[in-house]
């Protein structure tokens, strides 16, 4: 393992893109000198690895959610495109030389355990063989996961919220008025009288972050999250369900904008031959609002069960933010726009990994989960 790691560790020290800066911007210059400094640290503590354990620690320092190159991807929210894009270069090529650097390092240190634990071990091979199970993630936490890395990439905040919430911010503030028939307790899951709910969508968290703004500050933020809303469990209906909403609210933004955005994350989770069209809808909380469909990933458009035949599926509702939601929450329409989306997740595995039973994601009967891992990990592959 030595020698493969000091060849790993001479390779990114022969890496100098960090150090051939050639920028203008006296800002993107010093973000990428942090860069060289975080390679120079992942160097110093890729040297003093010995096990498994230790690289592992040094992965998910280096390139976990909340490691250094995570957390400059989350700076590019301030920056204009073609900052974003300079900059962007630079990042993705020090997660790229230090992904490959741990995957080495890491398939060097397996290899030595295994020669080790065979040279002290014997095998009687005239014993039946153990079939062991190997767990793996959940099929919605994958894909919130895959969802919120994009998001990151493109300078979005992840933001949750409280899942037991008051009236005004899960309908009052969201332009939804006394009587709607979405306030009717058939359908809300209301805890003290008609105040006090279990949250029937995340759009309550983007309503506390307008606040947050005081009606001065740019927004992009993804609310993944549980909801609740009083449906009977059947094969697509759940009282309890994952929602990822997204809200952007800054100065000219457009319903291009928004159509950009919704290509580039159902290109990511279901392939870059993949189409998106707008079909007016109704939402109290945005004007206008639109029905978000994709191009049928199964027949390619020529028409089949999945996607009844239409050759595409609805994934998302999604609209540009009513002008009286801005003013409720402090910004004032006349300088902000903005635009919000949101999608089930359920609702989107389902469709990519071909699920027809949306209670799969929660029973507990591994025989049913099983075959799903395999896709995933095949796909991957």
């Amino acid at each position: 393992m030595t020698e493969v790691k000091q060849t790993v560790i001479e390779k990114l020290k022969q890496d100098k893109k960090l150090e051939k800066i050639e920028t203008e911007s006296k800002e993107i210059k010093a973000k990428i000198k942090e860069l060289f400094f975080v390679q120079k640290e992942a160097i110093e503590d890729l040297n003093k690895v010995t096990n498994k354990k230790e690289i592992e620690e040094i992965k998910i320092k280096y390139l976990g959610k909340k490691g250094p190159i995570m957390q400059m991807y989350s700076t590019m929210k301030a920056l204009n495109g073609e900052e974003k894009k300079e900059l962007g270069f630079y990042i993705n090529h020090l997660k790229e030389i230090l992904t490959e650097a741990i995957k080495e390092i890491q398939i060097s240190l397996e290899k030595e355990e295994l020669e080790k634990k065979l040279e002290k071990e014997k095998i009687d091979i005239t014993l039946p063989a153990m079939q062991i199970e190997v767990g793996a993630p959940n099929i919605l936490e994958k894909l919130v996961e895959e969802v919120e890395e994009v998001f990151l990439s493109m300078g979005y905040d992840v933001v949750d919220g409280p899942e037991v919430e008051e009236d005004k911010y899960n309908f009052e503030m969201l332009n939804i008025p006394k009587g709607h028939p979405a306030r009717d307790a058939q359908d809300t899951f209301y805890i003290e009288g008609e105040e006090i709910l279990l949250r029937s969508q995340t759009s309550p968290v983007q309503i506390r972050t307008m606040l947050k703004g005081e009606g001065k500050t740019p927004i992009r933020m993804i609310c993944p999250g549980k909801t609740y809303r009083r449906d009977d469990d059947d094969a697509t209906h759940s009282h309890q369900f994952m929602q990822i909403e997204g809200l952007l609210v800054d100065h000219d933004i457009h319903l291009t904008d928004l159509k950009g955005t919704i290509d580039i994350i159902a290109k990511r989770l279901f392939g870059e031959e993949i189409e998106t069209r707008f079909r007016p809808s109704y939402y109290q909380f945005t004007e206008p609002s639109v029905e978000v469909d994709i191009s049928c990933f199964n027949c390619k458009g020529s028409g089949c069960n999945i996607c009844k035949h239409t050759g595409f599926i609805t994934i998302a509702g999604a609209g540009m933010v009513h002008p009286n939601v801005l003013s409720m929450s402090g910004y004032d329409p006349k300088e902000w726009s903005g635009f919000a989306f949101g999608f089930g997740a359920e609702r989107m595995a389902m469709l990519k990994y071909d699920i027809h039973d949306c209670r799969v994601f929660y029973n507990t009967d591994l025989r049913e989960t099983r075959i799903f891992d395999r896709k995933d990990s095949d796909k991957n592959d």
